[in-house]
Formats: C-alpha cells, structure tokens, sequence
C-alpha cells in the first residue's frame, strides 16, 4: 500500500473511531434523558392518580376512571394499578391485566426499594410505594413512549446518515491532502530519479521552505555531494593508479629490451639488472602503499582496537625509516611535563596502522627536508594526546593544502623529489579511524608543521 493510500485510510479510520464514539455518546444521553423525563411523567402521573384516588373521598374508582378516559393529557396505553397493604387491587385502569403486578414478585421489590424502574418489550414502568395515613399503598404504572422513541429514531437516522457523509466528505478531503502533502516527496523521488552517472552534478530542488520535505532534500543534495566527490576521487584515482604502475612496468620493460638487444658484459648486466631492481622496489613499495590505502578505506566497523602506546609506536616508526634510511634523523622531544605522564600517552587504536602514518609523515618530513631531519614533538592534555611532526623543507603553497590528502596529488614545487601520492591520503584516513584530528600548517620554503590529535577515549 502507497504512503498516500495508507495516511488517508488511517486518517478516516481515525475520524472514523472519534464520530461513531461521538454519535454513540449523543445518541445513548439523548436516550438517557428521554427515559428519565418519560419516568418522571409517568411517576407524576401515578401520584396524581393515587392522591385523587386515596386522599380525595368524593372520588371513586368508576370516577377515576370515567376521568382518565375523558383525560387528553393522558400517556399512549397508559396503564395504572394501585395495590393496598393486602396486595389487593384498589384501582386499575381499563384493560389492565393483573400479571404484570404478580410477576417476579413485583410487589415485594417495590415495598423493598420504594420506586422501581422497568422496562418490558416497548413499555416504560415505574412502581412507587405511596404512604398516606400510615397506609402504604403501591401504585404500579406503564406507558409507551410513542414519541419520545419516535424522535430517538428520526435521531438514528440523522446520526446515521450524518456519520456516512462525514466520512465520505473525511474520505475525500483525506485523500486530496495527502496527495497534496506527499506531492514535495514525489518530486523529490522523480529528481533524484533522473540523477546518473552522466549527471552527477544536478541536484534536488529544495524549494523556499524549511519543512522537513525540504530538510529531505537539502539530505540528498548533500549525500549527491558525497557521492558526486567520492566518484570524482575515484576516477582520479583509476587514472593515476594507472599512470603509475604503467610507468615503472614500462621502464622494467625497456630495461629488458635493452639488455637483449646485443652480447653485454657481466658488469654492464650487473648495472641493468640493479636498475630494474630499484624500479621493481619502487613498484612493490607503490603496490603496498595502494592496498594499504584500500584497506583503510573501508568500514571501519569490523577492526579491532586495543590500547597502544604512542610514544613506543613513534619509537618502532623511527627505528623502521632510520634502518631504512639511515641518513634520515628523527629528533624527539615531550612538551613541557608530558614526560611525567607515561599513562596519558595511551590511546586506544591499531599498532600498525599508526607506525604507518608516523613513518609516512616521518619520511615526508626527512625528504623534502635539505638537512634530512624532522622533529617529533609529543604533547597530553586531559583529553587529547597530541603530536607534531616539524621540519624544515621546502614547505606546501596555500593553494596547495586543500588537496594534500587526495590520492597522488603532488604539489608543483615536490614534482622533482620522488613519489606517489599516496602516503598523506593513507595518513589521513588512519587518523581519521582513530577519530583524530589532522592539521597542518606550512610556509614556503621555512617548512611544514603536521599537528595530530587523538582523544585519550574512544
């Protein structure tokens, strides 16, 4: 069932519920009142009956009776008895038959309860106890109300053709609205519904408005963002993947090429052979650096983390690029009264994946650097522990910073100096796993100052 079928039938069920529960209180106080005033009638009228009956001498019962005959305001099928303390019949209107007294002994529950109310088939009946000299006397009287139960059904059908026009007129109102309502939703899907591959730049129209139909689309527009950027990083990456594995496969197969064209001396295979060596290296160091950056490139939801140490991992980084690299030089130091604070120094997170980001901005620090040296600085405060990796290289333009992190971007002025791109952008997710925070501030040709925080808890 559509959204626009199910808000107008829950809607009409509702309004439904509310005015068969309405009509249904109308119609039972409507009938409620009608018993009551017709009781009181008929309760008046057997006092009246029984004081001119009881209390007045000149009249008797044919008297009574030839008055009740002659009476206009009498009830439709009035019917009036009047017992004595012998349950004997003192007085009973024409045609009134003494079984409606003697049935499930009437008399009694009246002399018990003193006024009795009844109803049997379509008869109102009131039983009263009336004392008068010490006498009680127990007045029985019935009636049809003719036209207060007239009235109640002409209240029936009013309330029963009101409900069904009120519902259809619900119904329809229902159905308009909320097609009127949804319509935003429905141009919403049709716009995003024309979104493709070749149109990734269209958004949804999010309207003047500030409702949440408008809340929606400014969602989509923002999730088109993300995914039009996502894309867009890929395609990059696609091509420049692709430019730099072509590159040294090329060269390793010219190298090759080369060496078979003519007879060579061992010395001269020797070289050749070292050649294609290093570029062999360079293209497994590539091969690892992408797959790394795959790895953390995806939901992070499934690794596992446990408390590292990040004074002992900028260690192990160190000792790792220095054995590599052994005219590199990494000077460490603490801020102020970190040193004394060996437990604040603990973060939870992945061992490896952290050596790999501190090596990767080690090693940028060491290589864009003229004297080949970076300096890490560890830092704790109650919530953060932080580290700066600071050097003295030829620095990043302004311009330059926004896309450090995307994937083989090389600023104009790092061209010349070997490598891929890739170590930033790999830096930059493992930082982002961690939920820390990355920042980075540069001059040209002063150096570059990388600043990484960790929360203490996760």
């Amino acid at each position: 069932m559509k959204i626009r079928a199910r808000i107008s039938l829950t809607f009409l069920i509702t309004v439904a519920a509310n005015l068969v529960l309405f009509s249904l209180v109308i119609y039972f106080i409507s009938e409620y009142f009608r018993q009551r005033d017709f009781y009181n009638r008929l309760v008046d009228k057997a006092k009246t009956t029984a004081s001119l009956l009881i209390e007045e001498n000149e009249i008797n019962s044919a008297l009574l009776q030839l008055i009740e005959r002659k009476n206009l305001t009498s009830l439709p099928e009035e019917h009036i008895i009047i017992y004595n303390q012998q349950n004997k019949i003192m007085y009973a209107s024409a045609n009134t038959s003494s079984e409606m007294a003697d049935r499930n002994n009437l008399l009694t529950r009246i002399r018990e309860r003193k006024q009795l109310y009844l109803r049997r088939n379509r008869r109102e009946i009131v039983g009263i106890a009336y004392t008068y000299q010490n006498q009680e006397y127990i007045i029985i009287a019935s009636a049809y109300d003719e036209y207060g139960l007239i009235e109640m059904a002409h209240l029936r059908k009013i309330l029963g053709f009101g409900l069904a026009f009120s519902l259809a007129l619900v119904g329809l109102s229902g159905w308009i609205f909320a097609g009127r309502f949804l319509r935003p939703i429905s141009n919403v899907i049709r716009q995003v519904d024309q979104i493709k591959v070749s149109n990734l730049n269209q958004r949804v129209d999010a309207g003047d408005n500030s409702d949440e139909i408008a809340q929606l689309a400014h969602t989509f527009n923002s999730m088109l963002d993300r995914v039009q950027e996502a894309f867009e990083v890929q395609r990059n990456f696609v091509a420049n993947a692709s430019h730099e594995l072509r590159t040294p496969l090329t060269i390793i197969t010219g190298q090759i090429e080369v060496t078979l064209i003519k007879q060579r001396t061992v010395e001269e295979h020797e070289a050749k052979w070292k050649s294609v060596l290093e570029v062999i290296k360079r293209l497994n160091l590539l091969a690892n650096n992408l797959l790394e950056l795959a790895q953390v490139s995806l939901d992070d939801a499934t690794m596992k983390f446990n408390e590292v140490s990040l004074d002992d991992a900028i260690y192990q980084a160190t000792r790792m690029l220095t054995t590599r690299r052994p005219d590199y030089h990494v000077i460490f130091s603490f801020e102020k009264e970190t040193e004394a604070m060996q437990s604040s120094l603990t973060v939870q997170g992945s061992l490896s994946l952290l050596i790999s980001a501190f090596v990767n901005l080690m090693e940028n620090g060491c290589k864009f650097s003229a004297n080949n040296r970076v300096e890490v600085i560890m830092g704790a405060n109650e919530q953060w522990v932080t580290i700066q990796f600071k050097d003295e290289g030829i620095g990043i333009d302004e311009a330059d910073i926004k896309h450090i992190y995307e994937p083989f971007f090389r600023a104009e002025n790092a061209k010349r100096i070997h490598g891929y791109g890739i170590g930033l952008p790999l830096t930059y997710r493992i930082i982002q796993l961690h939920r820390g925070q990355i920042n980075v501030s540069s001059r040209i040709n002063e150096g570059t100052n990388f600043l990484l925080k960790f929360p203490k808890k996760l």
